[in-house]
């Protein structure tokens, strides 16, 4: 097993679910912890139990996204109009290797930013390798030419795990597609309940 494979395997068994619904899930037959005392009987968490197993949920699904760089987007979610656990979910949903995810490009989310990080990806014909890079309506995210008939590209579109969503379009053929408009809470597919409000409530403490 590889490290990133372990690691993502790590994350699973420490909050008890399937983060990605993915069968490979080590929770599908092991539905407990990690370690010696995983299997003991744990108490009622507390708030700040909550809110923080919130933050490392939704931290973790994308790839577990650096302390700072997460508390950066708390920062822009709050300075932005409306409510503030919406704007959170959306600028994560912005991020360039969030996008090539939900286009299916890559098989995980840390593939993505991998992916992105050696330069496959382009963004309106110019090659982006910054994967926080937030996405705007109407751009144009494209596989490089040279990088499309990687394995783990032909991977991750022959997969049926998941499908694509309304706030993007793909074509599939020509490894492209479009980001239309940034989603909500209820548009987004987590496998798992997210609580974005919970995120906001310890950072605000």
């Amino acid at each position: 097993m590889t490290k990133r494979l372990n690691s993502k395997y790590k994350i699973d068994r420490r909050f008890g679910v399937n983060l990605w619904g993915r069968p490979k899930s080590p929770v599908n037959s092991r539905a407990y912890g990690p370690g010696q005392h995983g299997q003991n009987k744990k108490g009622k968490p507390k708030d700040y139990g909550l809110q923080l197993a919130a933050k490392q949920r939704l931290k973790g699904y994308y790839g577990n996204i650096g302390e700072r760089q997460f508390r950066s987007l708390f920062q822009e979610a709050i300075r932005r109009r409306g409510d503030t656990g919406e704007n959170l979910i959306e600028l994560l949903e912005r991020r360039l290797d969030a996008v090539v995810y939900r286009m299916k490009f890559v098989p995980t989310p840390f593939a993505a930013r991998q992916f992105v990080n050696h330069g496959h990806v382009k963004v309106n014909g110019r090659r982006v390798n910054i994967a926080s890079y937030q996405v705007k309506d109407g751009d144009v995210i494209e596989v490089k030419e040279s990088s499309k008939h990687m394995a783990l590209v032909q991977e991750a579109v022959n997969s049926s795990e998941r499908e694509t969503l309304d706030y993007i379009q793909v074509d599939t053929n020509a490894l492209k597609g479009t980001f239309v408009r940034g989603p909500q809470l209820a548009d987004v597919p987590y496998p798992v309940q997210m609580e974005p409000n919970l995120v906001i409530e310890f950072y605000s403490r």
